[in-house]
C-alpha cells in the first residue's frame, strides 16, 4: 500500500528550519575570514567581507586594511547584510506562519516574494565581491575564493529554493491543511477471479 500526499501537518515545520540554516550559513559567512585565501603555503594573504589581510613569507602577524574604505566593499557588505537581515525577518514570519492553526497562505507567498528580494541582494553582495576584489587588491600569490565565500553562496541558493517552495505552497493548500483525504493505491499481481 502506497500513501500519496504531498506534505503533512508536522512537515510544515521543514521551510522554517531551512531558513534556520540558511541563516546559519549567512552568520558564517558574515563572520568568516575565509572569503579569499592563499592556496598553498606561504599562507600570505586572506579576506573577509569586512578586511583584507597579508602578511610576508617569514612574518608571523597580519596587516589588515579596511574594505569598507572602499566604496565597492561597503557596497557588497551592505547588500548581504541586508539581505541577511530581510532573511531573519523572513524566517520569523515563517515561524508565525506555520504556527497558527489555519496558515495564512497569501501570508506565506509573500514570505516567498520577500526570499526572492533576499537572494536579489545576497547574489548582488556575492557578484560584487569578487570581481571588485580582484581589481583593486594586489594578490599576492595563488588565491582562491574559500569556504566563507562558499557559505555565502550556499545559504543563497538555500534562500532561493525556499522561496520557490513558500511561492508554491498555496497551491496545494488543502493539501497541508489535511482537507482532502490521501489517495491509496493498490497493486495487485492478478485480478481477483470473480471479478471477471
Amino acid at each position: 500500500m502506497v500513501v500519496c500526499g504531498l506534505a503533512c501537518w508536522r512537515c510544515r515545520w521543514l521551510l522554517p528550519l531551512l531558513l534556520g540554516l540558511a541563516i546559519i550559513m549567512g552568520i558564517i559567512a558574515l563572520a568568516g575570514r575565509g572569503w579569499l585565501e592563499s592556496e598553498s603555503e606561504p599562507y600570505v594573504q586572506q579576506a573577509s567581507l569586512w578586511e583584507s589581510c597579508t602578511r610576508g613569507e617569514e612574518d608571523l602577524n597580519w596587516s589588515c586594511e579596511s574594505l569598507m574604505d572602499y566604496g565597492w566593499g561597503r557596497a557588497a557588505a551592505a547588500t548581504y547584510l541586508v539581505g541577511f537581515v530581510i532573511l531573519v525577518i523572513c524566517f520569523a514570519l515563517a515561524v508565525i506562519a506555520f504556527s497558527i492553526e489555519i496558515l495564512r497562505f497569501n501570508f506565506v507567498r509573500g514570505i516567498g516574494g520577500l526570499l526572492f528580494v533576499v537572494a536579489a541582494f545576497q547574489i548582488i553582495g556575492l557578484v560584487i565581491y569578487p570581481v571588485k576584489f580582484t581589481e583593486d587588491i594586489p594578490l599576492m600569490g595563488d588565491n582562491m575564493f574559500s569556504w566563507a565565500y562558499g557559505f555565502g553562496w550556499a545559504s543563497t541558493v538555500v534562500v532561493i529554493g525556499c522561496a520557490f517552495f513558500f511561492c508554491c505552497l498555496p497551491n496545494w493548500e488543502d493539501e497541508v491543511l489535511g482537507n482532502i483525504k490521501p489517495t491509496y493505491y493498490y497493486s495487485s499481481p492478478e485480478r481477483a477471479p470473480y471479478l471477471n
